[in-house]
């Protein structure tokens, strides 16, 4: 299959005799849609840097059953996605006709989920006569500071935290990449969720454990920091988590008191932020990277945040983290990694949906 889906011309007047040919004029304007998982976001992007308008839909049903519902969040995103990107150009000041390509999530989510935005991105494309180009997320990720701080100084590692990925990477280029290490099992965002649920603060769980864990002493129980005593630069989670659940059982039955929840959030909180920057100090030293990018939701979190500020502050290397909005699954990031391929002429992937990050075609070489 081509690299690039090429739409077949507009849907009024002759077909043209052949089909658009991507180029580097076609990042002149280009229209991201992200649907992964439960949230909606488009952005509208010029020449691969100003940002003219990013919307991001969060689906709150998710919040009743504790967790994302991927049937919820397919239908969620069929309701969504046709008014958000009306809103997206007219906050942007441009009309469909304006747009030079559309860059789509293709891999990997929640099957559902990707299929809705990347049937809706073939067809406005067709309609409108411009290239299509499927984006990997977790890619997209891992130049998501890129939008807000430009180009990084390179070599880089990347450390990707977020509900279904915990990675490590080395960028030496767009589209080099050589993988570090990853989760064994949970990622870290899981982990949160899961003991967040575990605790009853609710879901998404990361940002109410946060918020609890400023009121804890994070020294207050002593959970494990996995593999840190083992070579190599993997993570594992199940660990801790069920370290967590032993904890909840020997306190009794719910209700806690809340000092004994916040307690135990501060201290899974400092297991996870010990565990994600000791890898990622250990990465940076063995790759010798100038820096060190951050993206995925738990991004999000300030502790992680401070701690990986004074870890690079330590080596001599740069910290590259984006605003909040840029570090969950946004269409910015997929609008910016677009357009880059698209200037640099770079292959980008077909647009077949894959639910894995392992079978999604990612280029990239394994430590």
């Amino acid at each position: 299959m081509s690299a690039v889906d090429r739409a077949a011309g507009p849907a009024a007047g002759p077909a043209p005799s052949a089909p658009p040919t991507p180029d580097a004029g076609a990042a002149r304007l280009v229209l991201g849609i992200e649907t992964s998982c439960d949230d909606c976001s488009v952005a509208v992007l010029e020449a691969g840097e100003r940002l003219r308008s990013h919307l991001i839909a969060a689906q709150d049903v998710h919040r009743i059953y504790g967790g994302v519902v991927p049937e919820l969040a397919s239908r969620a995103h069929l309701e969504l996605l046709p008014r958000m990107v009306r809103e997206a150009l007219a906050e942007a000041g441009t009309a469909p006709e304006q747009l030079t390509a559309i860059a789509v999530t293709r891999a990997p989510g929640l099957v559902g989920s990707l299929v809705v935005g990347v049937a809706f991105a073939r067809a406005y494309g067709l309609a409108l006569g411009i290239p299509v180009i499927g984006i990997n997320h977790v890619e997209a990720h891992l130049h998501a500071a890129a939008v807000e701080h430009g180009e990084s100084p390179l070599p880089m590692v990347a450390l990707v935290v977020s509900g279904g990925h915990t990675e490590l990477v080395a960028v030496h280029d767009l589209g080099r990449y050589r993988w570090l290490g990853s989760t064994r099992d949970d990622a870290a965002g899981e982990a949160f969720d899961k003991v967040a649920k575990l605790l009853g603060l609710g879901f998404p769980g990361g940002p109410a454990i946060e918020r609890l864990a400023r009121e804890g002493n994070a020294a207050a129980f002593d959970f494990p920091r996995p593999m840190l005593n083992r070579p190599g630069l993997d993570f594992s989670f199940s660990g801790l988590k069920t370290a967590v659940a032993l904890a909840a059982s020997a306190a009794g039955a719910p209700p806690w008191p809340r000092a004994w929840l916040a307690d135990v959030a501060a201290s899974f909180q400092a297991a996870v932020i010990d565990t994600l920057a000791a890898k990622a100090r250990r990465a940076l030293e063995y790759t010798g990277a100038r820096a060190l990018t951050l993206g995925g939701g738990v991004a999000c979190n300030g502790a992680l945040r401070e701690r990986l500020a004074r870890e690079c502050a330590e080596a001599g290397v740069v910290l590259r983290v984006p605003s909040p909005r840029l570090c969950a699954d946004n269409a910015a990031m997929i609008a910016h990694l677009g357009a880059r391929l698209l200037q640099r002429g770079l292959p980008a992937a077909d647009l077949t949906v894959v639910a894995s990050l392992e079978e999604s075609g990612l280029p990239a070489e394994n430590d």
